[in-house]
């Protein structure tokens, strides 16, 4: 079922799209319809992205902890930046950090865990080296975010992961 029909919910929805905005249930458009989302659904199985599988729930529910935490001390310290603009001490600039985590899906985690974060954004991963580039609003030590980047996240990714 599934080699003839990859995803039947995907291809039921597409063909009532097709009848709905033709506004006819002719046998034609019935026909027509039912092609194209068969080739459609076809299509997207070759861009179906790879299985994974969660190994450790402990480490998911720390990690979640440990985010959410970073969360709440990083908007009070971009709220201290903006309110109090004559008291900052760092500038704001780009650091590269290697990292060992190569599962999609982790690095995904790890890109909405920076991005999330007031103060800090994924810029960009060169998957060749495996370093990521963040931008960081008040940078004041770089191996502070190392360590932050590589021994917070990174490790507890790797452990749910990989």
């Amino acid at each position: 079922m599934s080699r003839w029909l990859p995803f039947p919910l995907l291809s039921a929805g597409l063909l009532t799209m097709w009848l709905l905005l033709n506004q006819t249930v002719a046998v034609g458009h019935i026909l027509l319809g039912a092609a194209l989302a068969l080739c459609i659904a076809w299509g997207t199985r070759a861009v179906q992205p790879s299985k994974t599988r969660l190994r450790r729930l402990g480490a998911i529910i720390r990690l979640f902890f440990v985010v959410l935490g970073d969360i709440i001390r990083s908007n009070a310290a971009v709220t201290w930046i903006i309110l109090r603009p004559g008291q900052r001490r760092g500038t704001s600039s780009f650091v590269d950090i290697p990292l060992e985590l190569r599962n999609p899906y982790g690095l995904a985690v790890l890109a909405c865990i920076i991005t999330s974060t007031p103060g800090t954004l994924w810029a960009g991963f060169d998957s060749a080296t495996g370093v990521v580039t963040v931008h960081i609003l008040d940078l004041i030590d770089e191996n502070a975010w190392f360590d932050i980047i590589k021994g917070r996240y990174e490790r507890l990714l790797l452990e749910i992961f990989e």
